[in-house]
């Protein structure tokens, strides 16, 4: 596996490192006397209470719980096995250790002397150490992080990993740690189909190449992402004239509606309309004032709008729709009829034909023909302004002048700004309504084709840049699709088809299925002949024109394609670089791209690939390098003091984006990486606050909130009777797991308080989630979801009484208050709690069948057992408060047996409770301080992608510091992650073995 990539750090910053890592080390007591002292209380105190207590059940020979405590003969064999300690002393504070079953007894004051002494182990080793960035090993993207690093590198959501194995979860509960990602040569082969998978969506530009939302494998699927991304550019235009006409009237009446120094641009940028034809639209109403025809009609509905400011604003809007109604219904009675174009023996749905009439439909969208002295039931009322000056005058000079104001309304008011679909348009009018259209077809039968009709959006409302776009997406559409060649092809196919025309042994060497079909002498071949065939049998000029303008339009376009794909080959390869660069996460060296270009090369020469599959090999090879698949952060050279040294500032970009995205850097932070001063504090932590506020934080409160709540698959979690419990479906399901990500992105973006976890008032639902809740059902917004504050009068607000959690840790027919507490104790408060002993009696499934007890009662009884008490006392009433919720999260006042339910606790220290008012009051009273600094843990562990050392206890501590005087604000803790030697730095050689 080829070493981390290296770039030069500054002295300057390496001696400030230094200087840091030393102060901070000097903080701590003196290593040789604490040491001293340590190790005479261990033996003592410690190692006797060890004999005397612990070892007849934590011996070498059977050790209950797998907890061995008789290798630990010294000082230096504790420090090593911090963790395993971190067990004991656990449990002696718990006070189940020794049991309570045990002969001999520990007065309490032996017992807090050991406390004491293991504290302040732990206590000397993470100072002694304070700073080390720990053991991260080299590992591969998590499925998560492969998904998002996709995703932002293609710009779509493939999500080429849905068919991965699951990936393990380390000791602490998250899946992006190398502790817990293994790679096998299976895995291997799932990557490669990944790669290959993420590569079928691979369109080809004459610029480069990018991604399509949907596979892309054959021609009809380039067609459909190429179409619509054009239907798309047509649709953000805004055409509706009502908008315009009331943009207008804004305008006009700006000083009443309090903007007096607003502009038509201004206007037009809020309405979401074009500025450019709003211009227009103005002059053709204010500027020439007419006295018949269809602009004075308009001008006459314009002048009596109503004027004023915002009070005026929705009669205004009524009349503007007006004006609207007998603009486009008169311009629908003015546009001209197009006769098919015929000639003997071809047929009329021939593509030469078929063309000329498209090109005549285009042609008339803002010419005026005729039509003026017949148009009939405009509706307008009568003896209004507008009605009479719709009336033709007699008199034949004014008949003249009222017919030639025609022409500008036609000019400044098409038939059709674009047209997305069109049916077979050789058909009559009645035969053409009874078919569908297909978008941006040409309107031929059996045959496919385009055809680009948008010339008044092009010509009346788009700017420069916005014309260069839809240029460019036409010309995409040719170049990726090949559909000027299809379509020719089946010009050939069809007119020996359906028609008859190629029938004649002259054409028997044009052929759809020859792959020279397009050649330039073969085109120009069947031109001449197809041509003068149609001279024979009788075709008219016109005819005669369509079908040599046809023929002379498809090969050039033929050439075009030859010459664009030649030149487009540069860019391909160019792209491919700045796709490797992105996906590497770093810049490109020089031997990287020679290998990439060696690659493709080898694939063109040696295996003979064309040149679109050869780049798309190569891209595979990309997404199957390590430095793709792997987070390669190996230590290097060590300091002056061999202990750490600074990431390079790639390294940190994608350790920062990995964190807070869960995905890869973005351009800005890649930037800041190649000016070398993503180091610097203010630098680094202007970033984090950025990309928090980024959408992509989602991906934060999704793998680094499911892990640590312990909702990993819920969207997968069937163990609810669905029967019994009707309302849950796959819907309600997928809400149920939404709500606490859309918490915890919305905490993050407004970098909230984390204590809104324990005690907001508010929360997030959709339709689903909010009758589930009882709440009012709102329509939220695009995608359903709303905030909902004031939530505590429907028992909802903040993490703990939502419906994902309630439900998962339920069995199904009956609520579960020992999962649910052990969840609240262990997620969110942070305790250590065993697993349960072997052969315990489990309560019946469906609480309907518990008989005369409660489910309390029945707690009660197993509580009765000595040896569950002891764990049961510790989370059984944050479970029992949560009986006001049912087995999927829903409010009840009685079980399914029908017995009234009792949320009340006795809680751990002996406080009570009722609900979860109750239980936030305890957590508030006594218990804050433990889920700020279980939250705070899990971050850090989340962020370094390790489990945590004692040489991060003192940053833990920082982090609680920094946390208090900052409000809570989520950020502080993100801030002080980020700026810590642990995230800042890695090992160096010297320190490859410490623990």
């Amino acid at each position: 596996m080829p070493g981390p990539v290296r770039s030069p750090i500054s002295a300057r910053w390496l001696v400030a490192a230094l200087v840091g890592f030393t102060a901070a080390c000097a903080e701590s007591p003196k290593p040789a006397a604490d040491a001293t002292r340590l190790e005479q209380t261990f033996e003592k105190t410690v190692r006797p209470f060890v004999q005397t207590h612990c070892i007849s059940c934590h011996g070498s020979a059977k050790p209950k719980g797998d907890l061995d405590l008789s290798p630990f003969t010294t000082l230096d064999a504790v420090t090593a096995d911090h963790k395993r300690w971190e067990l004991v002393l656990d449990r002696l504070r718990a006070g189940d250790m020794p049991p309570k079953t045990a002969k001999q007894q520990p007065t309490e004051e032996l017992r807090r002397e050991v406390i004491a002494w293991v504290e302040a182990v732990r206590k000397y080793e993470g100072d002694r150490t304070a700073g080390d960035p720990g053991p991260v090993p080299a590992r591969r993207l998590s499925n998560a992080e492969y998904n998002y690093t996709v995703r932002d590198l293609t710009g779509v959501d493939i999500r080429p990993t849905r068919d991965f194995p699951v990936d393990p979860a380390n000791e602490a509960g998250f899946d992006n740690s190398g502790e817990s990602l293994a790679t096998s040569p299976a895995l291997v082969k799932k990557y490669l189909e990944a790669a290959r998978r993420v590569t079928d969506h691979l369109v080809f530009t004459p610029t480069g190449f990018e991604f399509a939302p949907h596979p892309t494998v054959t021609e009809t699927d380039r067609d459909k992402f190429c179409v619509n991304r054009i239907i798309a550019f047509y649709k953000s235009q805004r055409t509706d004239l009502a908008d315009y006409f009331l943009a207008a009237w804004r305008y006009k009446n700006r000083a009443a509606l309090g903007r007096p120094e607003a502009t038509l641009n201004d206007f037009a940028t809020e309405a979401g309309i074009s500025p450019k034809y709003l211009t227009t639209v103005w002059g053709t109403l204010t500027e020439k004032p007419e006295d018949v025809g269809p602009i004075a009609a308009l001008q006459a509905m314009w002048q009596e709008l109503p004027a004023g400011g915002a009070d005026k604003l929705e009669a205004a809007r009524v009349s503007c729709e007006r004006m609207r109604e007998f603009a486009t219904d008169l311009r629908a009675k003015l546009v001209p009829t197009v006769k098919n174009l015929t000639a003997p023996k071809v047929h009329d749905g021939s593509q030469p034909l078929v063309l000329w009439k498209n090109r005549q439909f285009a042609a008339n969208r803002m010419r005026y023909v005729s039509g003026a002295f017949t148009v009939k039931d405009l509706r307008l009322p009568a003896d209004s302004a507008a009605a009479k000056a719709m009336v033709a005058p007699a008199d034949r000079d004014a008949a003249k002048h009222y017919e030639a104001t025609f022409e500008p309304f036609c000019g400044t008011f098409p038939d059709a700004f674009y047209v997305s679909e069109r049916a077979r348009v050789y058909l009559n009018a009645a035969g053409e309504k009874n078919l569908a259209g297909r978008l941006l077809s040409a309107g031929f039968h059996s045959q496919m084709g385009y055809f680009r009709d948008d010339g008044p959006l092009y010509e009346l409302m788009l700017d420069d840049a916005q014309r260069k776009t839809l240029d460019r997406l036409w010309q995409e559409l040719d170049f990726s699709t090949n559909a000027p060649v299809r379509q020719y092809t089946g010009f050939i196919w069809f007119d020996r088809t359906d028609s008859t025309f190629l029938r004649d042994a002259v054409f028997d060497s044009f052929r759809s299925e020859d792959k020279d079909c397009t050649s330039d002498v073969k085109v120009r071949k069947l031109a001449d002949a197809y041509l003068a065939k149609a001279k024979r049998a009788g075709a008219n000029e016109t005819a005669q024109t369509a079908i040599r303008d046809y023929f002379q339009s498809m090969g050039a376009t033929f050439r075009w394609l030859d010459k664009a794909r030649l030149k487009a080959e540069p860019h391909h390869l160019a792209s491919l670089y700045q796709f490797a660069e992105r996906a590497y996460r770093r810049p490109l060296t020089g031997p990287d791209r020679d290998r990439l270009t060696a690659f493709y090369r080898s694939l063109r020469d040696r295996d003979g690939l064309g040149h679109e599959d050869a780049i798309r090999d190569s891209v595979v090879a990309v997404l199957m390098s390590p430095h793709f698949c792997f987070r390669v952060d190996l230590p290097g050279p060590g300091t002056a003091t061999g202990t750490t040294r600074p990431l390079t500032d790639p390294a940190l970009a994608s350790r920062l984006s990995y964190f807070l995205w869960a995905s890869l850097p973005d351009k800005e932070l890649l930037a800041h990486a190649a000016a070398g001063d993503l180091h610097r504090p203010e630098v680094l932590t202007a970033q984090a606050r950025r990309m928090l506020k980024d959408p992509k934080a989602r991906g934060l409160a999704t793998e680094f909130g499911g892990n640590w709540l312990d909702i990993r698959r819920f969207e997968e979690h069937n163990a609810v009777d669905r029967g019994r419990f009707t309302a849950f479906d796959n819907d309600l399901r997928q809400a149920m797991f939404e709500e606490p990500v859309r918490f915890f992105t919305d905490l993050i973006g407004r970098d909230g308080s984390v204590l809104d976890f324990l005690y907001a008032d508010h929360t997030f639902v959709n339709p689903a989630l909010a009758r589930h809740y009882g709440m009012p059902v709102s329509t939220g917004g695009a995608d359903g979801w709303t905030r909902v504050d004031g939530a505590g009068k429907y028992g909802r607000g903040g993490l703990l009484p939502m419906a994902v959690f309630l439900t998962k840790n339920a069995p199904g027919l009956r609520t579960s208050p020992v999962k649910r507490g052990y969840w609240v104790a262990r997620r969110v408060l942070g305790e250590h709690i065993p697993a349960p002993p072997p052969n315990v009696p489990e309560l019946p499934a469906d609480e309907a069948k518990l008989g005369e007890l409660t489910l309390r009662e029945a707690l009660a009884r197993h509580r009765a057992d000595k040896a569950c008490a002891v764990c049961h006392e510790r989370f059984d009433s944050l479970g029992l408060v949560f009986e006001a919720y049912g087995p999927v999260g829903e409010r009840r006042e009685k079980d399914l047996g029908g017995r009234a339910v009792d949320a009340k606790a006795t809680f751990p220290g002996g406080s009570t409770g009722d609900g979860l008012a109750g239980l936030t009051a305890y957590i508030r009273g006594h218990r804050q301080q433990d889920f700020a600094d279980n939250l705070g843990r899990k971050l850090l562990t989340y962020a370094l992608g390790r489990s945590l050392l004692l040489s991060d206890e003192k940053l833990v501590r920082e982090m609680r510091t920094k946390l208090e005087a900052n409000d809570y604000r989520f950020s502080s803790l993100v801030e002080a992650i980020i700026t810590s030697p642990q995230f800042l730095n890695q090992r160096g050689e010297a320190a490859a073995g410490t623990k």
